[in-house]
This record gives C-alpha cells, structure tokens and sequence, in this order.
C-alpha cells in the first residue's frame, strides 16, 4: 500500500478532546493510519482493539508498515487468553510478553502500545512491583547461588530439572540455568568459585551454547508475587472475607505450601495494597485510539464476567473476588477515557463513549 493511498488523519488539536476518523474499509488501511499518527504524535499512541484477533492483526500490519523502526516501537500487551476465573493459569510465554511490556512502558517515548480492550479492562500489579522487583545478574557479579535460588523462587521462578519456558530455572553444580521473564532465550551463568563467570545464551533443546552476554535484566517470574510475606497475607484475608473451607480448598493449601494455585492471577488484587491498570504504565502525553466496536466489546465481556461470577461463586472450596476488583467496569472505563485527548474510529453504530450513564454491575 502506497502511503498516498489515503489522506493523513487527524490528531486532536490544542484544546481538543477528541479527534475523529471513519472506520477504514480493512484493517490494514486502519493500520496506516495508526503509522501516520504515531509518526506525528511526540508521545506513544495506545490503539484499543475489539478483541485479541483485531489487535494481532493490527500489531503484525505495524510492524510491516513501520519495518522495525526503533523510534516507533509497537508493544503488544497481549490477552491472558483464558476466560475469567478459569481454574488454570495463562501459558508462560503469555505471562512473559506482558511482564516484558509492563517493564517497557513507562520510559517508551513514542510508538504504540496495543491492547485488546478487555485486556485493558484488567486490574494488574502496581509499577512498583514490576520496575522494583527487577533485578541484574552481571559478569564479574558474586552469587551464592543457594541465596539466589530463594531470591528466583521469591520472585516467582519455578525450579525445574531442566529450563524450557520463561520463569523456569535449574541449578546443576556450579550453573545456574534460567530462563528470563522477557528473554528469547534461556540462559546459563557459570560460575568460577563464587563470581559469575560467562552468561551464555543457549538452546534447550540440544543444550549447545549460542552467544555470550555480559549482563542480564531479571523481570519477577509472574504477575503475583510468590514471597512468604504476601502468601500469609493473602492467606489471612482468605480466612478473614470469605467462608473458605481451609483444609479442603486446594487455593489455601498450594499457598499455605509456597505453591502458585492454577488460576491464581484472578486473585492478583488480594496480593498488594493497591493494584494499576494499564494506564498507570504510560507515560504522560499517550493518545488513546478507541478502535470501532471496542466500547461495545468492553459491554459484553462485562456482562459475561459477571454471569460466570454468579455461576461459580458459591464454591466454598474456591472463593472468588467479584468482577469490580479484578477489571475496570466500561463505565469507569468510558470516564477515564472522555477525560483526556482521544482518537474515535467511528463506524455508524458506534456510540459507546457518548452514551448516557449506565449502571455498573459488582
């Protein structure tokens, strides 16, 4: 597609809430736009996308048209992909896009950042969980390495005879195998006495050493923390807000063993004082771009949420938090977003961020 193909869209201007634009004909006239856009917007743009299909679609069509340029990133914050209060934890390589995402966010200074919207809908761990539970393994670096097996599992690595997926590690002798929330590739830091030695990316299904790195960013292994100190938290308000059968519930007894329950991230609130949404990671300046049908989408999966809510929540073994304290309601939604600049890609039907107040369900 030529870039004259169609006329450059608008942003809003100064003073300006709101910009508007027709829904494009296809998704990938849809993402030329967005390219345009971010091209003239000094800050990132966060594009809201119906559902996970749009988003992917839109995240591949960008990289295309922006062929990799470092200035305009586009970051994928993708789906959990499981449905609300599902008894199994969404894949690793899930859990690891988004930490990695989450780690970027705050200092991106321009591109784009897409979400599908009920994934923007989600309660998650505040900033200063991810940015300050972060920490680095270098070359030249002491470690203990039993010390740095309780600091992994802490931070909610899984010890594993041997590495294949993100948040797994293994210690044999003097290595330590680990593989990175975030990294392509595991990794293997070797130690000489009690100082890293190399760190060396390499390949788990033959084993066979790639490249060697001098350094390494450690992401937290999950969304909620795995430390002793919030598990007895979460464990005495279990026992404090909710008619839980303790002995029979496989939720308290895998936590009260230091073990992640399937499932557990739909219990993240219950973890910190205070949780973030999405955009509490954006910098300051970010233009949202409210996809057509994305308000509409938001709706339903609202009211699907709260339909699975009632149909499981009497499970004496396996309480759960309402749909209010793990997900943005649309209404809060819609209020967070007509307080700021926005970008609307309207189709005829689409009316959600100006329709009158309606009622949020708990």
């Amino acid at each position: 597609m030529s870039r004259t193909s169609y006329p450059a869209p608008p942003l809003p201007r100064a003073g300006q809430l709101r910009a508007w634009w027709r829904a494009p004909a296809s998704p990938t006239a849809l993402a030329w736009y967005l390219a345009q856009a971010a091209r003239a917007h000094d800050a990132p743009l966060l594009v809201i996308a119906r559902d996970n299909h749009g988003a992917d679609q839109l995240a591949a069509d960008l990289q295309t048209l922006l062929g990799g340029d470092p200035a305009l990133p586009v970051v994928a914050f993708p789906d959990w992909e499981t449905l609300p209060y599902d008894r199994f934890s969404p894949h690793p390589d899930i859990i690891s896009q988004r930490l990695a995402a989450l780690h970027r966010l705050p200092a991106l200074k321009r591109g784009l950042v897409i979400v599908p919207v009920q994934t923007l809908l989600q309660q998650l761990a505040p900033r200063s969980y991810v940015i300050g539970g972060s920490f680095d393994l270098k070359v030249g670096q002491r470690l203990d390495l039993e010390a740095e097996k309780r600091r992994l599992e802490s931070a909610g690595y899984r010890n594993v005879p041997q590495v294949m997926d993100p948040g797994d590690f293994a210690v044999r002798g003097g290595l330590l195998d680990v593989c990175p929330m975030g990294a392509d590739e595991p990794l293997r830091v070797e130690l000489l006495d009690e100082d890293i030695d190399s760190i060396r990316a390499f390949d788990p299904e033959s084993q066979r050493s790639l490249d060697k790195v001098e350094a390494v960013h450690m992401l937290p292994g999950r969304e909620v923390p795995m430390d002793e100190a919030r598990i007895a938290r979460v464990l005495a308000t279990l026992r404090a807000r909710f008619d839980v059968d303790t002995r029979r519930s496989a939720l308290y007894q895998d936590l009260k063993s230091g073990l992640a329950p399937a499932g557990v991230e739909y219990y993240l609130p219950l973890f910190f004082e205070r949780t973030a949404t999405l955009f509490d990671y954006l910098p300051s300046g970010s233009l949202p771009v409210v996809c057509a049908g994305a308000g509409e989408a938001a709706e339903t999966f609202w009211a699907q949420t709260g339909e699975r809510y009632e149909q499981r929540r009497h499970d004496v073994e396996r309480p759960l938090l309402p749909p209010s304290a793990l997900y943005l309601s649309p209404e809060l939604l819609r209020e967070r977003l007509n307080d700021a600049p926005r970008i609307e890609v309207r189709c005829r039907r689409c009316r959600w961020l100006h329709a009158r107040h309606r009622p949020v369900l708990h």
